[in-house]
């Protein structure tokens, strides 16, 4: 599939970042951001909720077990502030002009 082909393949999907939701409804729930996307971008991004999902449970499993343990909360936050940069860099390059706008305005840090 050329570049072409991919651009007009994609669809508008809702987002929630809070929820790790991507909806086809914007009915279906509440979200944030209005992105266009291909399957293989919208697995991109469901991939970076699931890794951002799963950091977060292994992040409360190691303070609940190691509450003085060997990572500090600075070292397991900046994993979490990792995840949470990748997908609104993914949001704002396929996002609306409104939500690449809004991303803008949270001064992440995003390449745009």
């Amino acid at each position: 599939m050329d570049d072409t082909q991919a651009k007009a393949a994609r669809k508008t999907y809702y987002v929630s970042v809070g929820a790790g939701q991507i909806l086809e409804d914007p009915e279906a729930a509440s979200y944030e951001l209005i992105i266009r996307a291909n399957e293989e971008e919208l697995n991109r991004l469901q991939e970076l909720f699931e890794e951002l999902s799963s950091w977060d449970e292994a992040e409360t499993w190691h303070f609940s077990l190691h509450p003085f343990g060997s990572a500090t909360q600075q070292q397991m936050s900046s994993t979490t502030q990792f995840f949470i940069e990748k997908i609104y860099n993914l949001l704002h390059e396929l996002g609306t002009d409104e939500t690449r706008a809004h991303i803008e305005s949270m001064h992440l840090n995003v390449r745009g």
